[in-house]
């Protein structure tokens, strides 16, 4: 095998697989990356069996051919190359020669017959989403997944297609993040649970660009995302997920719009007072034009008032700090509105037209903190 790429080109491609090589693995050919230049373009892929990843380059072949190699070292190569043309090359004993300017590297390969392959699926009806769309409704979800591989559930999250409505919903135990999101055409109900971690994955490599879009097939068995010259192919969660409407209520006792930017910050400083091991709840006392936050813990002690639009009773609630600030931080209205029952039941953070709601249950707090 011989090609000529641009340094940026490979780069970007060995970067974009290296996300399917796992961090540790039983099988050494896992650990690699396939280069794949047999059928007329430069295909790598990675695979770790849960993730895979495949993506094609542009580049000049002047000799057909296939190789495993360590994902590791050849990716601190290429990262470290300078800024010109590359040519790898390949010879029958899988050595690799990787030449640019002056630099030349000898790397041992691996036949590319023992690589696992990405699973074939069959692609009919594609789900179209924008890549911006797609990648805002991840940001705006995915901080509540629960990393506790305990509960398998909770480490995904739903994707529920019904008509031209796409709703993903995530949760951990202490809060449910939800976001519909209007799609272009109409399609088949599907309801799937996708792995937290191929989220994660998938955002990186977006583009983010409104006109730029992804293409979403389903299997019984797996999900994929197929856009620019990447395809992403990943395990699906089995099980049945949680009954979330079950969760959501539309009533309230206490209703109160408040300045997400004000509130944010100020809760934002609150964590200041707060170390590492320290579950200390922020208590907010709701009362007429006014929300007083107050944190206490073992640095010191905060107070500070926000202006407020209020209907309903008062009340007197503690929250987890962190968990208010992952919501607000997605959301980007100038104005929030969270709705109350009582100082033991979730607070809900939505907006009129249901784009989003984050559900936030409540914690205890000691009348010695208020």
């Amino acid at each position: 095998m011989k090609f000529v790429c641009k340094k940026s080109d490979l780069l970007k491609g060995v970067n974009i697989v290296l996300k399917a090589v796992p961090s540790k693995t039983t099988m050494s050919i896992l650990e690699c990356i396939l280069i794949d230049a047999s059928a007329g373009q430069i295909k790598m892929t990675a695979n770790d069996m849960e993730l895979g990843i495949e993506t094609v380059i542009e580049g000049d072949i002047q000799e057909k051919g296939i190789i495993a190699i360590d994902a590791k070292i050849f990716s601190e190569i290429v990262r470290k190359l300078p800024d010109n043309d590359v040519t790898i090359e390949t010879d029958a004993n899988f050595q690799m020669l990787i030449s640019c300017e002056k630099a030349r590297f000898h790397i041992a390969g691996k036949s590319g017959d023992d690589f696992s392959y990405l699973p074939y699926i069959e692609k009919a009806e594609p789900v179209v989403v924008s890549q911006f769309s797609l990648r805002e409704v991840i940001k705006q979800t995915i901080f509540s997944i629960s990393d506790n591989e305990s509960n398998k559930m909770m480490t995904g999250e739903l994707f529920e297609i019904n008509g031209n409505h796409l709703k993903v919903v995530s949760l951990d135990g202490h809060r449910v993040s939800i976001r519909n999101l209007e799609l272009k055409e109409e399609y088949e109900p599907r309801k799937v649970i996708v792995p937290g971690k191929t989220l994660i994955e998938v955002s990186k490599i977006l583009s983010g660009e409104l006109d730029a879009l992804v293409n979403l097939f389903f299997t019984k068995n797996h999900i994929v995302f197929e856009f620019d010259e990447t395809t992403v192919v990943s395990r699906l969660i089995e099980g049945e997920y949680f009954r979330i409407e079950q969760m959501l209520s539309s009533d309230y006792e206490t209703k109160v719009k408040v300045n997400k930017k004000e509130l944010l910050n100020c809760i934002d400083r609150a964590t200041l007072l707060i170390r590492e091991s320290d579950k200390k709840p922020i208590i907010v006392q709701i009362s007429d034009g006014e929300m007083r936050l107050k944190l206490t813990s073992g640095v010191g002690s905060m107070n500070e008032e926000i202006v407020i639009e209020k209907e309903g009773k008062d009340i007197l609630i503690g929250f987890n700090p962190k968990f208010l600030i992952d919501a607000l931080r997605v959301i980007d209205d100038e104005m929030v509105t969270l709705y109350l029952v009582n100082p033991k039941a979730p607070c809900f953070i939505r907006d009129e037209k249901g784009t989003y709601i984050y559900l936030i249950l409540p914690v205890n707090f000691s009348s010695a903190s208020v």
